[in-house]
C-alpha cells in the first residue's frame, strides 16, 4: 500500500509540475491593441510554443516560465514592414540588388518592433532563388518578397529600362513556384512613357494571385495615376510613396488646391491600397498633411529602409508611425496600418494580429512624451509630443529583443554567441 501511495503522490507531484508552467510567456499588464479582434484595453496574454495561448483579464503568471510586465506600455501584434530593401551584396554595380545600398534585416527589424519585412522588389524571376539563399534562409527576421518584374530585380540604371527583360510569364510563374516567400509583384523606376511595365506585372500578378506594388518612375510627362488606377490595375493592387510630391510624378493631392483629387477616392473604393513607402525623396509634409485634413489615410505604413534613407528624415518604422502620429494619425490607427492591414494587403492573414492560435509576433511599444521634432527632405519640420519607442519584440514566442529587462527571469546569452 505504501508503494501504491507513494506512486500516486510522485504522479500528483508530477502534473502539478507539468501544470505550473503551462505558459512560456505571460504578459502582464499591457494595454493591447489590436484592429482584427477589436482589442483596444489593459489585457493579459499568454504563449506557448510559438503561438498565443490565451488572452485574457488576470491570467495567472505562476503558469509561466517567463513574465514581462508591461503596465504602462502597449502590446500591439509585430510590425510588418512591408516595403524594405534587404538584397544586400558587395556587387558595387548592383545597388538593391545583391549590392551596397540594401540592408541587413536582423540590424533594423526587431529594435523597432518589426518581426516581418517584405523585400520591395529588389529581386526579379532570374535572381531571386539567390535572394532567398543569401537573406531570407539566413534571417532571424521573417523576410517576405515582391518580385521585380525586371528579371534582374532592382539593378540600377539601363538594366531597369529594359522592356524586354519584363516577362510578366516567368514573373508569374517564379512566383507561383515560390508562394510561401513571393507575395506579390513589383514595378519601380521605369521613366518610359509605355504602359509595358505595369501590364507585365499585373499579368504576374494575375497569373500567381498576388497583388502589385508600383513605385512610378521618372516620366517625362508624368504618367497619369487616374489611368494607372481605373484601366491598369486590380482591386487589391499597390500605390506606394503615396505623399510623394516630385516633378516628374504625378501626386494625389492638387499641390494648388491643397485637396485630395476625386479620383483617389475612387481609386480607394475600388481597393486600391495606398502605402507610405516613406523612403528618402518619396514622403513630403506637404501632401500628407493636407491629405489628413481631407480625411485620406493611408491604408499602410511602410519604410521603404535602404542606406541612404535610414539616416536621413526617415531613420526607422516607428519614428514614420510617430510623424504621422505627429499630423493626426492616431495611435491605433498607425498601428492597424502597420499590422493587420499590410498583412491583409500581402495576403498572409496569419500575420499582424493577436487571435488566440495566431503565430506569437508581438511588440511592446512604449509612448515617449516630450517634444519631438519631425521632418521632411525638403527641410519642413513639425513638432510632435509623442514618439514610439520599442521595448520589447517577441518573434514566433520567443524574445528577440528587450531594451530595458522587462523579463522576468532574464534570459542569460549562450556562451557561443560572442
Amino acid at each position: 500500500m505504501f508503494k501504491i501511495y507513494t506512486l500516486l503522490s510522485l504522479v500528483a507531484i508530477a502534473w502539478q509540475t507539468s501544470t505550473a508552467q503551462s505558459y512560456n510567456l505571460v504578459i502582464k499588464g499591457g494595454h493591447v491593441i489590436d484592429a482584427k479582434n477589436n482589442l483596444d484595453e489593459v489585457i493579459d496574454i499568454a504563449v506557448s510554443d510559438g503561438k498565443i495561448a490565451r488572452i485574457a483579464k488576470n491570467i495567472d503568471e505562476s503558469k509561466a516560465t517567463q513574465v514581462i510586465n508591461a503596465k504602462g506600455l502597449y502590446v500591439t501584434p509585430g510590425l510588418i514592414d512591408a516595403h524594405v530593401h534587404v538584397f544586400y551584396g558587395t556587387d558595387a554595380d548592383r545597388t538593391y540588388s545583391n549590392g551596397p545600398l540594401a540592408v541587413i534585416p536582423d540590424v533594423f527589424t526587431f529594435k523597432t518592433g518589426v518581426t516581418t519585412v517584405v523585400d520591395a522588389g529588389s529581386s526579379g524571376w532570374r535572381n531571386f532563388p539567390l535572394f532567398k539563399k543569401q537573406v531570407i534562409d539566413l534571417s532571424q527576421t521573417r523576410v517576405l518578397a515582391f518580385l521585380n518584374i525586371v528579371g534582374e530585380g532592382m539593378r540600377g540604371g539601363v538594366y531597369e529600362q529594359d522592356t524586354k527583360d519584363m516577362d510578366g510569364k516567368l514573373t508569374g510563374m517564379t512566383a507561383r513556384r515560390y508562394h510561401d516567400y513571393v507575395v506579390g509583384i513589383k514595378v519601380a523606376h521605369y521613366v518610359g512613357a509605355e504602359w509595358t511595365p505595369v501590364d507585365e506585372a499585373v499579368k504576374a500578378g494575375t497569373l500567381a494571385n498576388t497583388p502589385v506594388m508600383i513605385d512610378f518612375g521618372s516620366s517625362s510627362p508624368p504618367l497619369s495615376i487616374e489611368e494607372l488606377f481605373m484601366r491598369h490595375l486590380r482591386p487589391g493592387d499597390i500605390f506606394t510613396h503615396c505623399f510623394g510630391q516630385l516633378r516628374d510624378r504625378e501626386p494625389i493631392v492638387d499641390i494648388n488646391t491643397k485637396k485630395v483629387k476625386s479620383f483617389i477616392w475612387d481609386a480607394q473604393k475600388k481597393g486600391i491600397a495606398f502605402d507610405v513607402g516613406y523612403g528618402s525623396i518619396s514622403f513630403a509634409f506637404s501632401q500628407a498633411i493636407p491629405a489628413f485634413k481631407n480625411g485620406f489615410y493611408p491604408n499602410s505604413i511602410s519604410t521603404d529602409i535602404h542606406a541612404h534613407s535610414m539616416n536621413a528624415s526617415m531613420k526607422d518604422m516607428l519614428n514614420v508611425m510617430s510623424k504621422l502620429m505627429s499630423i493626426g494619425m492616431s495611435l491605433q490607427g498607425v498601428v492597424q496600418a502597420a499590422t493587420w492591414n499590410p498583412a491583409r494587403e500581402i495576403k498572409h492573414e496569419e500575420l499582424g494580429n493577436l487571435s488566440e492560435g495566431a503565430i506569437a509576433d508581438i511588440a511592446i511599444l512604449n509612448v515617449r512624451t516630450g517634444k519631438f521634432g519631425f521632418f521632411d527632405y525638403t527641410g519642413y519640420k513639425v513638432e510632435g509630443t509623442q514618439k514610439l519607442e520599442c521595448e520589447m519584440t517577441i518573434k514566433d514566442g520567443k524574445i528577440v529583443y528587450d531594451l530595458n529587462g522587462l523579463a522576468t527571469p532574464l534570459p542569460a546569452n549562450k556562451m557561443d554567441d560572442h
